[in-house]
């Protein structure tokens, strides 16, 4: 089955990576299905029905997004707050409809990986950092996969950086 990617950049057409990894999915449309929130919605008024029964058609849903302010870009935390609603992502009877489904993060950040840890700039790591999300994702019943995350974005931004995240991020959603 197709792998959902749901990706929320603010501003894709200055992205680098994000926008790369979005061509890249785009080549594969028998394996991933890519959902810009952002070009979905540039009003900021989500469809939360049509969200949830997309949510509904796949086993396999990623979330791409760059680190931001040491969360999600805005749109996807009001997507979180919406879409999973109650009665639907959890709290009932008829809740949990995304219990089961394979879910993670991929995450780009603008530092080396070593600002997020115990000793670095930031004094956690990536993962500590995206706990909530964690227990978000544990909170609804879904299978939490753990995050991808490519560092460095601020410091590197050759070509050669860029194209060495391509297989990387194919190879963490394949494995899902």
């Amino acid at each position: 089955m197709k792998t959902l990617v749901i990706v929320t950049h603010p501003v894709m057409k200055d992205s680098m990576i994000n926008k790369r990894w979005v061509e890249e999915l785009s080549q594969y449309p028998e394996k991933y299905s890519v959902h810009d929130l952002y070009k979905e919605y540039p009003d900021g008024i989500i469809d939360v029905k049509r969200e949830q029964e997309l949510i509904e058609s796949y086993d396999k849903i990623v979330f791409q997004f760059p680190f931001y302010w040491f969360s999600s870009p805005p749109l996807l935390k009001k997507w979180f707050d919406e879409v999973l609603a109650y009665g639907w992502a959890y709290g009932s009877k008829s809740g949990f409809k995304v219990g089961g489904k394979k879910i993670a993060l991929a995450i780009t950040a603008g530092v080396e990986e070593k600002d997020y840890s115990a000793s670095g700039k930031y004094k956690y790591t990536m993962k500590e950092l995206t706990r909530p999300f964690e227990l978000t994702f544990e909170y609804i019943k879904a299978d939490y996969k753990d995050l991808f995350t490519y560092y460095n974005l601020e410091i590197n931004t050759s070509q050669e950086w860029i194209e060495k995240s391509v297989p990387e991020y194919l190879k963490f959603i394949d494995k899902l």
